[in-house]
This record gives structure tokens, sequence and C-alpha cells, in this order.
């Protein structure tokens, strides 16, 4: 019998994660990737790039359609993870924002030591948690059941939040009212979007340069949620610029996080926002739940 000292352990994530390669790389991630359709074209999201989002979507003026990963794919993905692991840990796109976790949920109910969690989030949100479990799963010394335990405890204070350049996407997929929209063109207003228990809301409304208003975002984001645990943070966006990214950095540096990863979102999370769309992303938790 396999001792708790040597348990093999596969972490996978949908590809809305938006972990960087290296990570994913480095300890041993599996990805299953989302469908995109951009008209007659229906490729995994990996295979479509935000680019071609952006082209589609300025070119026919409508949203391209993502797809829910359905209950057979999760299960030929655990299947096939469980024949060289002991345990697998699925960590699935919000609850609240698509029906696959229901889908994982119910193919792992078919198969042995397969543990579905809802991060209740979405992008490297996703991304901090799947990080966590790898880093427990790389150790071996912990069952699936007990990481998944470990993993859990942290979804409530995942900090996810972005500010959105342009409401156009929000608008197209019917998350804001005409009347918002023309209120935000004319006063070039550039929303907080924010993650709380697991629905996106409205946050605070910015308004000036990019740069500015992401100094303004992270700043507040710090005092709000001021108990990271500092061991990693992202900052997350869709074709931000160069100033924007380093505004978002230097903030995070200046708190004390020691590693701080750019990450590009995928182009499922990027149908749903459009460009030059930027967040911090780290887990609120110092000092509470290890």
């Amino acid at each position: 019998l396999k001792g708790k000292m040597n348990m093999k352990i596969a972490v996978s994530a949908e590809s809305t994660l938006d972990l960087p390669r290296e990570l994913i790389d480095k300890y041993h991630i599996s990805v299953i990737p989302f469908e995109v359709t951009l008209g007659d074209r229906t490729d995994f999201d990996g295979n479509i790039t935000p680019q071609d989002i952006y082209d589609f979507v300025e070119k026919h003026n409508i949203l391209p359609k993502t797809s829910a990963i359905n209950a057979f794919t999760y299960g030929e993905h655990f299947s096939k993870l469980r024949k060289d692991h002991d345990g697998v840990i699925h960590i699935c796109l919000g609850s609240q924002i698509s029906s696959s976790y229901g889908n994982a949920k119910f193919a792992a109910s078919e198969l042995d030591n397969v543990h579905v969690i809802d991060s209740a989030s979405l992008s490297s949100g996703i991304g901090l948690l799947v990080l966590y479990a790898a880093k427990l799963a790389e150790e071996g010394k912990l069952t699936a059941a007990e990481i998944a335990e470990k993993v859990q405890a942290r979804v409530p204070f995942v900090q996810t939040s972005f500010v959105v350049n342009t409401i156009e996407y929000l608008y197209k997929g019917g998350r804001c009212s005409a009347l918002a929209r023309l209120g935000a063109h004319l006063f070039r207003i550039k929303p907080q979007i924010v993650l709380k228990e697991g629905r996106l809301i409205p946050g605070k409304k910015y308004m000036g340069r990019n740069s500015a208003v992401i100094h303004e975002y992270c700043q507040d984001i710090l005092e709000e949620f001021p108990n990271p645990d500092l061991s990693v943070a992202f900052v997350t966006h869709t074709s931000a610029s160069p100033e924007m990214v380093e505004e978002a950095r230097e903030s995070l540096k200046s708190k004390g996080f020691k590693e701080i990863y750019e990450t590009i979102a995928s182009a499922t999370i990027t149908s749903h926002c459009g460009a030059k769309t930027l967040g911090i992303l780290y887990i609120n938790d110092a000092g509470q739940v290890k």
C-alpha cells in the first residue's frame, strides 16, 4: 500500500485559470480548454486568442459564444488522470458564472477519488487556488481529500476584481443597461468589477488616464483587502499597456508581495470584458488559513 508520504495527486483546471505557462509546466497542472465560437468557427480556448476576439467583435459587433465543458468530456479527462494518479483535484470556474462546475461534479461522482472544487472565482483567482493545490500535491504528504479540504478553506478569501476600460463588452453581454453605457461614454467612466460570493457585481467607478486609474484602483483594493498572503499575486490583463501593468506591479511590490506574475487573460475571459481590462488578484487570508 502507498503511504501518505508519496501520494501522487493530479491538479486540474479549465483554461480560464489564466496562469502563466511557466507555472503550468512547473507544477504539472492539467488544463482542459473551453470552446469559443466565432461565427462559423469553433475552436479551443488557446487556439482562439484574445486578438481573435477583438477582431471578431470589431467586425461583427457581437460577442463570441463560449461553451461550458460537458460532463462526458470531464469524465474522459478525469479518467485519464486517475490512471496515473492516486487522486485528482479539479478547481472549476465559479458555479455562479458557468454550468461547468455542475458538469464536472456529475462526472466526478462516477469516479473514485476525484474532488471538484467550486472556485467561486474566475481567471487567475482560480489560478491562485490551483497553484496552492499544486504546491501541496508536489509535497506528496497529503491525500487528495486533505488537499481539497485545505483549498476549499481558502476559497472565500480569494480577492478577484478588475477595472474595465470599456463597457461595450459588458453591454453586449447583457451585463449593463443602455443608460449605464451612455453614461460611461459621456463621462469616460472605467468601472470596477468585483467578484463577491461567486457573483460579478459593479464596484467603484473611475475616471482619468489609464495609469492613474490603475494606481487608484490598486490602492483601493489593497486597503479594502489588507491582509494578503504575500507569497504571490497576479497582475492579469487583456492587452493593457506596459504603463498600466507597471503601475499595478509597483503597487503590489510596495505592499511586500514576494512573487508577482503578469498574466494575459484567456480568450474565454477576454470575450466578456474586452481590451485593456486589468486586475490585481491575491488571497486575503494572512494569519487565517494555512
